[in-house]
């Protein structure tokens, strides 16, 4: 059976994305070499976000072509829970912490060429929170433990500017992912009204 163009995109995003991190672990700097490594750098955690969730898109769609037709009711209930991992991970992870980073490109045509359901807008955003402050609770402790901040300029600034940068970095966590589900849902929308549109019979 042959693979439709959307899923062989995703499968080619995949390996790009797998080869950046192997180029990325290569590239011998001396900040990948202290403590936290290259995890503590968004950057990196961004890269290996995306590789997943595309990975459970790869995924996603060899099991949708594997149960297609079997009429096993384990494997389509199995599949649904698959199909709710990606669009998890797409809302809650992928779309925010990628917009942050700038690989919107991939994940805008992801949300382009396949609907995704957003989790409750109260759980998607306590788990955005939760991303945001675990990782704010990680580069301090790296600071607690090394004496140096993963990004210079917090150096430079004073403790009451740090809590303003970290709670305003959260709060633009909070608005791209709430942008994702707005984007999510126009796009959606847009393209149900276009398919309603061409069903209506043409006036003679």
């Amino acid at each position: 059976m042959a693979l439709v163009p959307c899923q062989v995109l995703r499968v080619a995003i995949l390996l790009s994305y797998c080869s950046i991190l192997c180029n990325y672990k290569a590239i011998e700097m001396p900040s990948h070499q202290t403590y936290g490594g290259s995890w503590k750098f968004l950057t990196f955690i961004d890269l290996v976000i995306q590789a997943v969730f595309f990975g459970i898109c790869v995924l996603t769609d060899l099991s949708t072509l594997l149960t297609r037709d079997s009429g096993n009711q384990e494997q389509e209930r199995q599949l649904k829970k698959l199909i709710s991992l990606r669009d998890w991970t797409l809302a809650v992870l992928a779309f925010p912490v990628g917009v942050h980073t700038t690989v919107l490109p991939f994940i805008l045509i992801e949300m382009r060429t396949s609907h995704h359901q957003y989790p409750s807008r109260s759980s998607g955003l306590a788990a955005i929170c939760t991303f945001s402050v675990a990782y704010i609770l990680w580069v301090c402790w790296i600071h607690h433990v090394t004496g140096m901040w993963v990004y210079p300029f917090l150096e430079h600034i004073g403790s009451g500017a740090r809590i303003v940068f970290f709670g305003s970095t959260t709060i633009l966590m909070n608005f791209l992912y709430l942008l994702g589900e707005v984007l999510n849902s126009y796009i959606w929308d847009t393209q149900r009204s276009m398919e309603e549109e061409k069903e209506k019979p043409k006036l003679e």
